[in-house]
């Protein structure tokens, strides 16, 4: 960490949080919102916080080729965002259950107005 001791002291108690935010913090946080810079890569993570999938169904559903989406769920995973699991031949991706990838999915919800699929709402109200 930096020296606290700002050249100039201007009254504000600035210096006493400067311990209190490593820049690595910063970088995990610039990598999380970096996920949020490509529209098809948001629509893949809220689709994979709603449901288990393959990537031939993640596809499907978001009408692009099996590389790209493979692309995306690479970079996913290695924020964090998301896990994954392999059954025979078939390997199936969700969103992870951590604390930023729940906040990540609450924040694309609220900017994005979009209701969240329940399994009480009838079938006709689900996305």
């Amino acid at each position: 960490m930096p020296n606290t001791a700002l050249p100039h002291d201007h009254g504000q108690p600035i210096e006493q949080a400067l311990p209190d935010m490593p820049a690595e913090n910063f970088r995990t946080l610039a990598d999380i919102f970096k996920q949020l810079g490509d529209s098809s890569r948001i629509r893949i993570f809220w689709l994979l916080c709603h449901c288990e999938e393959c990537v031939i169904n993640l596809s499907a559903m978001v009408d692009m080729s099996s590389p790209a989406v493979s692309h995306h769920l690479k970079q996913l995973k290695a924020a964090g965002l998301i896990v994954s699991h392999r059954a025979g031949k078939e390997v199936y991706y969700t969103a992870a259950q951590t604390d930023q990838a729940r906040l990540l999915h609450r924040t694309i919800e609220q900017l994005m107005a979009i209701a969240c699929p329940t399994s009480t709402a009838p079938e006709g109200d689900r996305p």
